[in-house]
């Protein structure tokens, strides 16, 4: 079913007829669908029509395999992804004849739709454009090798959106939420960022938040314009790059994220988490949703801790901390603050925000001014 400008409400379906809607000179995305037990169509595809055509003036073919998708049996669904992989080439060898470009061929694949664009884009050796695969489905494929599943070799630049790591139930909403995430990015009210790093631990441990490789580009979004990263990306030895992100529950889904750097001058090791709000000039106020890990905090020495906000506020009027160990009995600890730093990783050329002695009686509220930094330890 292709939808273009002209006739965004209303699909023309491809036939061997010809079209009266397609340009081959323009960009052309497939959208590929995934495993459909019930049977019922994507509720999403008719927003990500008028998204991405919002966004580009393209070709948008909407692959229906509903008849091989629809089947309460995993394995016979999985089975069919080669077919049609097959009959996607017919369509794309036509439209290479009649002057397309494989540079400009774009395919989405959602669960099995990613194998799929995978496999298609083998057929090519790899010449497609680029395919971005939302959490490509993972029974059946997960451990095959590369010629059996979506692989980073398959098209020029791909790139994917893992939501649900354990793929064991089709309609979790991780699963969905790949989908939601990368409509999300077209709207471009505000970029889910995402950090390079080696595990989601040291993600978490703030371990990766300089993005210093890529500048002058700051850290890479997800989603569509992901590929302006491409030639970063594709010079890596091998050309894989993980990335993580965290999200907030509700749609536009991004996180402001920020570094909050402590030294304390306590003579003996503290550990525990630090809760951070945030309280604008107006009196809005954001609480951190991604801070609440265990850190270690040891005297004179610098400990970061990743904080983000589903709020931006381009002035804070006030900060405020709260230091937990986890423990409801015994003694509170105190957590003594020689310094602390707050800086934006999300808008880095921001002035950063500092206090100086502070001291946080455990699972106790301190609120207060921040001023500008000094020359802090970096």
């Amino acid at each position: 079913m292709l939808y273009t400008r002209q006739n965004q409400n209303c699909a023309e379906t491809l036939s061997s007829a010809g079209s009266r809607y397609l340009n081959v000179t323009k960009k052309t995305t497939l959208i590929v669908h995934g495993y459909r037990p019930t049977g019922s169509p994507p509720v999403w595809i008719q927003q990500a029509v008028h998204l991405l055509l919002s966004v580009e003036d393209m070709n948008i073919i909407i692959v229906d395999w509903n008849r091989g998708a629809t089947t309460l049996l995993y394995h016979r669904a999985s089975s069919n992804t080669k077919k049609v992989a097959e009959f996607l080439k017919t369509l794309i060898d036509q439209m290479l004849a009649d002057g397309a470009s494989l540079d400009s061929v774009y395919m989405i694949g959602i669960s099995l739709g990613a194998h799929i664009s995978g496999f298609v884009g083998q057929l090519y050796n790899g010449k497609l454009g680029r395919i971005t695969g939302l959490d490509p489905a993972g029974p059946l494929f997960n451990g095959k090798p590369a010629e059996e599943r979506l692989d980073p070799t398959d098209a020029q630049f791909v790139d994917v959106i893992h939501s649900d790591i354990d793929g064991s139930q089709y309609f979790k909403c991780d699963h969905q939420r790949s989908v939601f995430l990368f409509l999300s990015s077209l709207k471009e009210s505000c970029n889910i960022t995402a950090y390079p790093c080696n595990t989601y631990r040291d993600y978490r441990n703030s371990k990766c938040a300089s993005c210093e490789a890529f500048q002058p580009m700051p850290c890479p979004v997800l989603g569509y314009y992901a590929d302006k990263w491409k030639s970063y990306l594709i010079l890596k030895n091998p050309p894989v790059t993980k990335v993580f992100f965290d999200t907030s529950d509700e749609e536009p889904f991004c996180l402001h994220h920020y570094l909050v750097d402590i030294i304390i001058w306590n003579k003996t090791v503290r550990r525990g988490s630090l809760i951070i709000k945030l309280t604008d000039q107006a009196g809005n106020t954001a609480e951190s949703t991604i801070n609440h890990e265990v850190a270690t905090f040891q005297q004179y020495n610098q400990t970061s801790v990743l904080a983000g906000f589903d709020q931006d506020f381009e002035k804070i009027a006030r900060i405020s901390l709260a230091f937990s160990t986890g423990s409801v009995i015994g003694p509170k600890h105190k957590l003594r603050i020689l310094q602390m730093r707050l800086r934006s990783i999300t808008n880095p050329e921001r002035p950063h925000l500092c206090r100086y002695d502070l001291v946080l009686l455990e699972n106790t509220e301190i609120i207060f001014k921040p001023i500008p930094c000094e020359n802090m330890q970096t």
